[in-house]
């Protein structure tokens, strides 16, 4: 039996999806897709997981990118709109996830594989890393997600700059674009991306997720509506269960304990 595209791991509150092909510098193709897709639905209906890690496996790639000769076997446009199609679907649920997700960058995160990160909350990147949209370079351009997101992160001369010209940047360039929280050397950024992961995991899953929503969807409103979305939500935070228990906790010098209610 050949070796499961995507693994998924369970450690404690926090699930870890590994893309598994190494020797295709784990290079997205449709089965890749697919697999990837229906391990993060389990790991987002798992009530016990609380965090979402992904990463990639072996030395050298986190995702570098679509499978070029998967991208190359597709014929006519049809075929080509489903699978774009496909990847919108996928790094949309991503993003839209309750759950906090963080990328672990372990090397080359080209293409597709900045696409995904850009739909993560954290990402922690290998020194050796290297990030880019290299699309233009094929005579294509980022069709998942990268150009509308890019250009929301960082600056967008600098987003124009990476994807007219192709051209790859350093871990360390990254994270002083804003594009990354910080570099951690290779042999310590799985034991860096759990720590980070357990710190979010021991917080209220519940508040969690209402503060996710509240930044996502704020985000998209003028800052009248967005204030006004924000007071709205805080109020649903005060009467929760959890809110109760943290204040609880502080006030008594004690662990707070969330049970996400």
């Amino acid at each position: 039996m050949p070796d499961p595209v995507i693994l998924s791991e369970t450690k404690g509150a926090v699930a870890v999806l590994t893309f598994n092909r190494p020797a295709a510098l784990n290079a997205i193709d449709a089965a890749t897709l697919k697999a990837f897709e229906a391990a993060f639905i389990a790991a987002e209906q798992d009530a016990a997981v609380r965090v979402i890690v992904i990463t990639g496996a072996g030395e050298k790639a986190f995702v570098a990118g679509g499978d070029i000769g998967d991208l190359e076997s597709r014929q006519g446009l049809p075929h080509y709109l489903e699978f774009g199609e496909e990847l919108h679907r996928v790094f949309n649920r991503v993003e839209a996830c309750d759950k906090p997700t963080i990328a672990a960058v372990n090397g080359f995160a080209l293409g597709g594989g900045t696409e995904l990160l850009l739909c993560t909350d954290m990402r922690l990147v290998a020194d050796t890393a290297r990030l880019g949209l290299p699309e233009i370079n094929l005579g294509l351009f980022p069709g998942a997600g990268g150009t509308q997101r890019l250009i929301r992160e960082i600056s967008p001369c600098r987003a124009r700059e990476m994807m007219f010209t192709g051209s790859q940047i350093t871990a360390q360039e990254a994270v002083e674009l804003g594009l990354c929280n910080r570099v951690v050397p290779r042999a310590e950024l799985m034991t860096e991306a759990m720590k980070l992961a357990e710190r979010c995991a021991s917080k209220s899953p519940l508040i969690l997720k209402l503060m996710k929503r509240t930044l996502r969807q704020g985000a998209q409103m003028p800052l009248p509506q967005a204030l006004a979305h924000e007071h709205a939500m805080i109020g649903l935070v005060l009467d929760a269960a959890d809110a109760h228990e943290g204040c609880r906790a502080f006030l008594e010098k004690r662990p707070a304990q969330f049970t996400g209610r």
